[in-house]
């Protein structure tokens, strides 16, 4: 372990930090806001942490092992979420715990909030909450990838700590700061073209800006208390429903369709084709049951209020134009357990990831086989390629501790003061970094207990990181030289 070197490695991500701030600092200038002062003070806050850092750390050298990345990562989220929180206690005068929330949400990409009348907040400070979950959305590990090496630090334990899925070590590109530089290369792009679109669909270039952060980040946040159903516009719909799910593949893909030239690797990827059929197959079935219950007036109107929600849960996203959680029979449940798949490995999305449910569903037939053929041995296919018994333990390694956790944290929310239902699916938009959930917590958390808002951001830093970043740490063994 390299202690020094830990802290010189977090001293520049707090300066990384104080620059950042600058984004809402001019949006602050645009619009003759106070809230300058406001950023200017958490500016200074994180020069000077950062600073201090760098100073006591600066003999450290070496390269980053297992143990550094983890312990990195996670201080890192922990750390920069008590900075981020300080806007949200000077802006809006949070206290202390639900700033903390906030800022935990925004960086996950949960979109969960305990702030209301949003349309009436400084625009600099709405920015500020995009921007946090754009950031979270990527990984500002992922950024700062492409910037370590050039201060003689590697970065592949952070990479293999931060980015989320089953296969960690997969790269885009054979050097991994090209692999960082690539994939914020398409993240920019596309929240670009995002931005464009929904100024041409009507959107004012504020609001455009500001909810392209958070739909290529598939993080849900909005200027607007109505959210997405603030604009009533179909066009403003269907370009969300495009770039959620653009947000909800793997990146990689995405690098390879540009790289070929070729739409069709989409469709040669074997989770992506999953996820789109299960997109899919839920708006079908949730359409028809909106239909027969009479929920709206028309097929139509039902579709497209299905094929909303269904992406907007599916991708993790959390936008809304309706609330989903007042729609009758099983179908909020239906969107809630939706959301525990998530989006494909190598995404912005939370949940358990496309490829995992896939590695699973094959483990249980292959059960059914053997049972059949006790003999015979069965591989695992994913597309051309053979999936190790390695891999299979970790992927149900991943789910027994997810489960673990799930209930335990839900136990410990009902006894915050939450119901079963609120509590379940506080856990659930949590753990899986959705947004919306059940029960009391359908649509805001200001109605939970302090307790409860500090359960709830432990489990979005849980699902973000996927458990073991964070579980590895409270192992006797990793802290053992």
């Amino acid at each position: 372990m390299h202690p020094l070197l830990i802290l010189r490695i977090i001293g520049y991500f707090s300066i990384g930090f104080a620059v950042i701030l600058f984004a809402p600092i001019i949006v602050a200038l645009i619009y003759s806001e106070n809230e300058i002062i406001a950023f200017f003070k958490v500016q200074g806050i994180a020069f000077i942490v950062g600073f201090i850092f760098i100073f006591f750390g600066y003999k450290g050298k070496g390269e980053i092992g297992n143990r550094d990345g983890f312990i990195i990562v996670a201080v890192f989220w922990f750390g920069i979420s008590l900075l981020a929180s300080l806007p949200f206690m000077l802006c809006v005068h949070l206290n202390v715990v639900d700033a903390l929330f906030e800022a935990v949400s925004g960086f996950t990409t949960t979109g969960s909030t305990v702030i209301s009348g949003l349309d009436d907040l400084p625009k600099s400070f709405l920015f500020y909450r995009q921007l946090l979950q754009w950031l979270g959305g990527m990984g500002l590990i992922v950024l700062a990838l492409a910037i370590l090496p050039m201060l003689g630090i590697g970065g592949l334990q952070l990479y293999k700590a931060e980015v989320p899925g089953p296969f960690k070590e997969d790269k885009i590109t054979p050097r991994l700061t090209h692999t960082a530089r690539y994939l914020w290369v398409f993240y920019f792009a596309m929240t670009i073209i995002c931005a464009f679109a929904y100024y041409i669909a009507g959107m004012s270039l504020f609001d455009a800006i500001c909810h392209s952060l958070t739909t290529i980040s598939t993080g849900g946040l909005s200027t607007h208390d109505e959210s997405i159903g603030f604009f009533h516009s179909e066009a403003i719909e269907i370009i969300a429903i495009i770039f959620m799910v653009m947000g909800g593949i793997n990146f990689s893909v995405h690098f390879l369709v540009w790289h070929k030239r070729d739409l069709r690797h989409y469709f040669y990827n074997t989770e992506v084709r999953f996820f789109i059929y299960i997109i899919v197959i839920s708006i079908l079935i949730i359409s028809l049951f909106l239909t027969l219950d009479k929920e709206y007036d028309s097929f139509i109107e039902s579709l497209r209020n299905a094929t909303f929600e269904v992406v907007s849960v599916m991708t993790s996203t959390g936008f809304g134009t309706v609330d989903f959680s007042v729609w009758s029979g099983f179908v909020p449940v239906l969107l809630i357990f939706i959301s525990f798949i998530g989006g494909c490995g190598g995404s912005t999305a939370g949940g358990m990831k496309v490829m995992r449910i896939i590695l699973l569903a094959k483990q249980g037939l292959k059960e059914v086989k053997q049972l059949i053929y006790p003999n015979a041995k069965i591989p695992i296919w994913v597309g051309k390629n053979a999936i190790s018994i390695e891999t299979m333990h970790a992927v149900w390694g991943f789910l027994s501790v997810y489960v673990l956790f799930f209930v335990v944290l839900m136990l410990l929310m009902m006894n915050s003061g939450l119901d079963q239902v609120s509590a379940f699916g506080a856990i659930a938009t949590s753990m899986n970094n959705l947004g919306p959930g059940l029960g009391e917590v359908a649509t805001s958390f200001a109605t939970v207990s302090d307790s409860g808002k500090l359960i709830a951001a432990f489990a979005m830093l849980l699902g973000r990181l996927e458990i073991f970043t964070i579980l590895v740490l409270l192992t006797p063994e990793f802290w053992r030289k």
